[in-house]
């Protein structure tokens, strides 16, 4: 119906945009006519609002009951009308927008029914728990016969989301969520219990904040949303065996336990290790034939990009720079400690007790490279998420140094350059492929160009040991690895060359990676080696 009256107030009739309203306001939310005419009618008041325009009073209100009715629904005017008196580098939102799109779509999807589980992974201080304290203040207006569960390791941090909570449902002079839920009054708060009751009072509360060592049993029955934030402490609980098991027998027996059928989970915080809850859970999503049926997505956002650039450079001082990541990443690396780098900030947890290559053991040089036969090792892909790796060698005799790699997860037509780049670059000798029919095209390509560009060198493949996986390649060189190749000292680490050493030191001895093409590129360079290069022909006389 308020679409026969929109098309009037698309002449500029602030009066007919004011009746559209009306209509559009009795309607319900969940009435897709009725919002598609509110989206119309906000974007068109949004062209009308300029300072001195006619009635631009009037449809500053059009546009601001415009974006209410729309909040009521749409997660992300939810949040811009939430905080539409704060000045803008006060907001939370709209800084951050940029970078949590896609946290607020998923979260979106969450409320409208289309995932039933999420599981959301960011660095420190990125907004990832703020933008959740707004959803469940969102999701409690909504709907608040539904009870919802926040859990986290500790009481104190369920307390301070609690707080949080509470702020923006009580301040209306900050926040404007009275005004979006005018029928959903805040009925009864509990601090000792962290409990909030909306509209009415009820034996599980419509919001409760529980640490995962708290009692959970008879607090709440979650019917909404359960979000578990940091249900691992850090990095001392994430190496004790004994206590993430202990985490997982929790998790499982306790606080799962806790959903009521169509009740939506959120696993979110940091990837400590593979075997955390967040990882279980998606093995288990990924691999159980059981839960094929469960619509699911996991939203990880590393502090650096493929390319080292910050995924979240936000105005007002609010977000981190390149030069920031930097800086917090040379401080893990003087410490020795790019686990908790890669785990923390890229997003990539990784098995310290089991890692195959650990950073403060492997032999490092600064300086000049010492001469000796050059070669290169190339393990290739076509991109689309694996990586062209490969390490340029030098072999001395006694060692092999790496002065230099190729690491890209790029197609053929930015990995080949790159190659190419090396052999001119370091006079490579010989270039040794892994063979396979698939890779044939890749390794007739790059001669091709080799040829084009007037480069000579030898260029051969080799096929992988058959019955031996690519695991067990990596382990049986692991040992030639460490002992004999000598890689750059951090400090004089290209880019790709310290994406390349991250992905070296994530292999576990359990193989529990995403990605390994960096630690298979060492495995076949060290059978260049050790295997055929140290063939020793001499002289001496004929025994007969």
């Amino acid at each position: 119906m308020s679409s026969r009256v929109v098309p009037l107030a698309m002449g500029g009739d602030a009066g007919a945009a004011e009746d559209a309203l009306c209509l559009i306001e009795a309607a319900d939310d969940s009435d897709p006519e009725a919002a598609e005419s509110a989206r119309r009618m906000e974007s068109l008041a949004a062209g009308l609002v300029a300072p001195g325009a006619m009635d631009a009073d009037r449809w500053y209100e059009v546009w601001r009951r415009s974006l209410r009715w729309l909040a009521r629904s749409d997660f992300r005017r939810y949040m811009q009308y939430l905080e539409l008196d704060r000045p803008p580098e006060e907001c939370f939102w709209l800084p951050r927008r940029v970078a949590l799109d896609g946290v607020a779509q998923a979260l979106q999807d969450v409320a409208d029914g289309r995932l039933d589980e999420l599981i959301i992974n960011q660095p420190p201080r990125t907004g990832k728990t703020g933008i959740v304290t707004m959803f469940l203040t969102w999701v409690v207006g909504r709907d608040p016969e539904r009870s919802n569960l926040y859990s986290s390791y500790s009481s104190p941090v369920t307390n301070a989301f609690y707080k949080g909570v509470l702020e923006v449902m009580q301040d209306p002079y900050t926040y404007r969520w009275q005004d979006v839920f005018p029928t959903a009054p805040i009925v009864e708060t509990n601090a000792n219990e962290q409990t909030v009751n909306v509209a009415r009072r009820r034996k599980y509360a419509s919001l409760t904040c529980r640490s995962i060592d708290g009692t959970l049993n008879g607090a709440c029955d979650a019917s909404g949303v359960m979000v578990g934030d940091d249900l691992c402490s850090g990095y001392e609980e994430a190496i004790n065996e004994q206590r993430m098991a202990k985490l997982g027998s929790k998790v499982a027996n306790d606080w799962l336990s806790r959903r009521k059928a169509g009740c939506a989970v959120i696993w979110m915080g940091t990837r400590w290790t593979l075997s955390d809850p967040m990882g279980e859970r998606e093995r288990l999503l990924e691999t159980d034939p059981q839960f094929r049926d469960v619509r699911w997505r996991k939203v990880s956002v590393p502090a650096l990009d493929e390319a080292g650039h910050s995924n979240f450079v936000m105005p007002y001082g609010v977000g981190f720079s390149d030069e920031d990541y930097a800086r917090v990443r040379a401080q893990f690396e003087r410490q020795d400690d790019m686990a908790s780098w890669l785990a923390m900030y890229q997003q990539q947890p990784i098995e310290r007790q089991g890692a195959l290559f650990d950073a403060a053991q492997l032999r490092t040089y600064s300086g000049e490279t010492p001469g000796g036969r050059v070669f290169m090792a190339v393990d290739p892909a076509f991109g689309g998420g694996d990586y062209t790796a490969a390490p340029v060698c030098v072999d001395t005799g006694e060692d092999v140094y790496v002065p230099a790699v190729v690491f890209s997860d790029a197609e053929k037509d930015v990995t080949m350059p790159l190659l190419l780049d090396a052999v001119r670059t370091y006079h490579v000798e010989r270039v040794q492929f892994e063979a396979n029919r698939m890779l044939a095209s890749y390794v007739d390509e790059f001669r091709a160009l080799l040829r084009r560009h007037h480069v000579r060198t030898t260029v051969t493949t080799q096929p992988a040991q058959a019955n031996v996986s690519k695991d067990e390649r990596i382990h049986g060189r692991a040992p030639d690895i460490r002992q004999h190749f000598v890689f750059r000292d951090p400090d004089g680490r290209s880019r790709e060359y310290r994406r390349f050493m991250d992905q070296v030191c994530a292999f576990t001895s359990q193989g529990k990676v995403a990605h390994d093409d960096a630690p298979d590129s060492l495995a076949m360079a060290a059978a260049m080696v050790y295997r055929f290069d140290r063939a020793e022909a001499r002289v001496f006389a004929r025994p007969f």
